[in-house]
């Protein structure tokens, strides 16, 4: 037999040995001495050609260092440093305005210190009227209001009553003209540029006035209201004079607005300027013809 056809028929028969045995063609080779051999099968995870996988590494646990508390914190002892002796601070300062002011104003004018009626306005008159009282009680005269000069104040006066706080004029009153003592009177003081409506020498009612200038004085002596007219307008000057009470021939007592807006530093043409509206109302409705009028210094 040709040796091709030998070889052929081993195979074959090798073939239908491993079918019988329950082997399926591929799962078994035969090496070149005739044994046979299992083939290992890839494995479909890790390919053949890949490193094989690393170890699993394990960890241990370590215990922690106990923290150990830091020893408590020390302070240098502080260093005392000089320091200026501490001043009070004012409890009214000039330039201040307000009740506690007008209160000052007060107790300092019933000690007579302050020689106007409060205004509530912390001035050069009340620094000085503050500054004479210190020097007068053994303070530091500073001229500003501190709590040792407030305590001393107020246990030196007794507290102002409203009129005392809210006077009707700047200026306080003047002593009346003694023709101003009996009847019903506009008594009129140019030194203290007040008007008082007084009756049997009480007073009533009392406003700022203001006076004629220099070359249109207001006239001086007694006299009495010769008529009223309520909305009377100059025929000289061809201004409004109103609650005009005329008493010295074109001379009256009347409101002017022009007062009200410039207070002072204007002047009339001889008549008695009234600056509160509401005031000089309430007086003219109370003036009879035939009473009094007397304007003194």
């Amino acid at each position: 037999m040709h040796r091709t056809a030998v070889v052929g028929t081993a195979l074959a028969t090798a073939t239908a040995a491993a079918l019988v045995a329950g082997c399926r063609p591929g799962e078994a080779t035969v090496n070149g001495r005739g044994q046979e051999r299992p083939q290992t099968r890839a494995s479909t995870s890790t390919p053949a050609h890949e490193a094989p996988p690393r170890p699993r590494r394990t960890y241990t646990h370590k215990a922690k260092p106990k923290r150990v508390a830091a020893p408590p914190r020390t302070t240098a002892p502080a260093v005392p440093r000089h320091t200026a002796p501490r001043v009070a601070p004012p409890v009214i300062t000039f330039g201040t305005s307000g009740d506690r002011v007008r209160e000052l104003q007060a107790r300092l004018r019933a000690l007579g210190l302050f020689h106007r009626n409060p205004t509530g306005y912390f001035g050069t008159i009340t620094q000085a009227s503050v500054s004479a009282y210190q020097r007068g009680h053994g303070l530091a005269a500073t001229g500003s209001v501190n709590q040792r000069t407030w305590t001393s104040l107020r246990s030196a006066t007794k507290p102002p009553t409203r009129d005392e706080l809210y006077p009707p004029t700047t200026l306080p009153l003047a002593k009346p003209d003694p023709r101003c003592l009996t009847g019903r009177v506009l008594c009129i003081s140019k030194t203290s540029r007040t008007l008082a409506w007084m009756v049997n020498g009480r007073v009533v009612s009392a406003m700022d006035v203001r006076f004629g200038s220099e070359y249109t004085p207001t006239r001086e002596g007694l006299f009495q209201v010769n008529f009223k007219s309520r909305d009377h307008v100059s025929t000289i000057y061809h201004t409004p004079m109103p609650y005009a009470m005329f008493f010295s021939g074109g001379q009256a007592v009347h409101y002017s607005s022009d007062f009200a807006a410039r207070g002072y530093s204007g002047a009339s043409h001889g008549c008695v300027n009234v600056r509160d509206k509401k005031k000089i109302a309430a007086l003219f409705e109370k003036v009879k013809a035939g009473d009094k009028v007397v304007v003194y210094k």
